[in-house]
């Protein structure tokens, strides 16, 4: 069992930045592959990025690629979502997830979930 809490929503301008953190606890952080999902209102859960337990592979959806950096901190059982360039449409619930397993692209694959940390990205 591994529980999730995510923090560093917020509200900000479009243009701007907001750097995401999930703390893991309860299990080994690093047997664990990671990932964040998004929704927003009305909309389904969709995948954002993952990393593989060790760091040494990430994935990213289209839509953020070049704009987000997932990365980990084994040591501090962490893994954190750096948002750049921020846009309208990145506005979601932020949702933190693991899996055992290798890293997926599906809400299925993942056993574990945060309770999740709202971002608004403003015009």
């Amino acid at each position: 069992q591994v529980q999730l809490v995510e923090s560093g929503g917020g509200l900000v301008q479009a243009g701007g930045s907001l750097r995401l953190s999930c703390t893991a606890s309860g299990s080994t952080f690093s047997r664990y592959s990671m990932a964040w999902f998004r929704q927003a209102p009305g909309k389904e859960r969709e995948f954002v990025t993952a990393i593989t337990w060790s760091g040494a592979r990430t994935n990213y959806a289209d839509s953020v690629k070049g704009r987000f950096t997932i990365s980990r901190d084994n040591a501090k059982n962490t893994v954190t979502l750096q948002m750049n360039s921020l846009k309208p449409d990145d506005t979601a619930v932020y949702y933190c997830a693991a899996t055992p397993s290798s890293y997926a692209r599906t809400t299925g694959d993942y056993n574990y979930w945060g309770q999740g940390t709202q971002v608004t990205v403003s015009s």
